[in-house]
C-alpha cells in the first residue's frame, strides 16, 4: 500500500472539563487543562491518504487539492477558535485531541478528492499526538 501525508497547521484554544462532573472531578482528571479561562495550543494536522498511483501524474491524491479540502473543511472551523464555544462539529463533545481527530475523520472520510483516509493525527504538542486510523480492510 502506498500512502502519502499532507500537514497543516492550526491554533485553537479549548477548556478541559465535563460540565456534568464537579469542579473538584474535572480538576483532578484534567488539571491545569481545566482552568476555567481555557488554554491554546499551535495544532499540527496529519491526514494519510492511501491508494494507487494515477498514471498521468504518478500522483495518489494531488496535495494541492487535498490542502485546499482540509482548508475549506477543517482549518477554517478550527483556526483561531475556542473549541468549546466556536465549532459546531465540536458541540457536545470534550474537545481532547482524541476527540478531534476522530471528529475530523468524521468530517473528511467521504470526501476527499482521491484515494482513502487511512490515518488523522492531531498533535496537541510535539509530545502529544491522537490518531484515528483506518480499521483493516
Amino acid at each position: 500500500m502506498l500512502s502519502v501525508t499532507r500537514r497543516m497547521r492550526f491554533s485553537a484554544a479549548h477548556r478541559l472539563f465535563n460540565p456534568d462532573l464537579s469542579d473538584e472531578e474535572n480538576d483532578r482528571i484534567f488539571g491545569l487543562c481545566s482552568n476555567p479561562a481555557g488554554h491554546g495550543h499551535n495544532y499540527v494536522l496529519e491526514v494519510t491518504v492511501a491508494g494507487e498511483i494515477e498514471p498521468t501524474t504518478g500522483m495518489i491524491v494531488d496535495l494541492n487539492a487535498l490542502r485546499d479540502y482540509l482548508d475549506r473543511e477543517v482549518i477554517t472551523h478550527l483556526d483561531h477558535k475556542n473549541l468549546n464555544v466556536d465549532v459546531g462539529f465540536l458541540k457536545g463533545h470534550i474537545p481532547t485531541a482524541e476527540v478531534l481527530a476522530s471528529r475530523i475523520w468524521d468530517l473528511i472520510e467521504a470526501n476527499l478528492p482521491a484515494g482513502k483516509l487511512v490515518e488523522v493525527r492531531v498533535y496537541e504538542s510535539e509530545n502529544n499526538y491522537a490518531a484515528r486510523r483506518a480499521g483493516p480492510a
